[in-house]
């Protein structure tokens, strides 16, 4: 069984808060790690832009990373937001386990 983090970045702690736990309640991610105090740069339409983000981790199964990923769109409120795949290579055992019965 495989696993991945999905890296999303959203414009608030509050919206990467919301998207967490609905993440964890649906069994889409096991766990969501939110990381406040990010600064992005970034090219949008043609202009340089500069934005305060908040972090967000989901850990689950890669199997569910495009259902994961279509709920993030649902939710976020950027027109086109950071969801990102990163596979992980090997962990704890009993982390992994952990991982995948909480995504079951």
């Amino acid at each position: 069984m495989e696993f991945v983090f999905a890296y999303i970045t959203a414009g608030s702690r509050e919206e990467a808060r919301r998207i967490g736990r609905a993440l964890v309640e649906e069994r889409l991610a096991a766990c969501a790690n939110i990381l406040d105090g990010m600064t992005s740069i970034y090219r949008w339409q043609g202009a340089i832009e500069e934005a305060s983000e908040t972090v967000l981790i989901a850990k689950t199964r890669a199997e569910l990373f495009d259902r994961l990923a279509l709920r993030v769109r649902e939710l976020h409120g950027y027109e086109v937001p950071c969801v990102v795949e990163l596979r992980v290579g090997r962990g704890n055992p009993a982390y992994l386990d952990w991982l995948r019965d909480e995504t079951a």
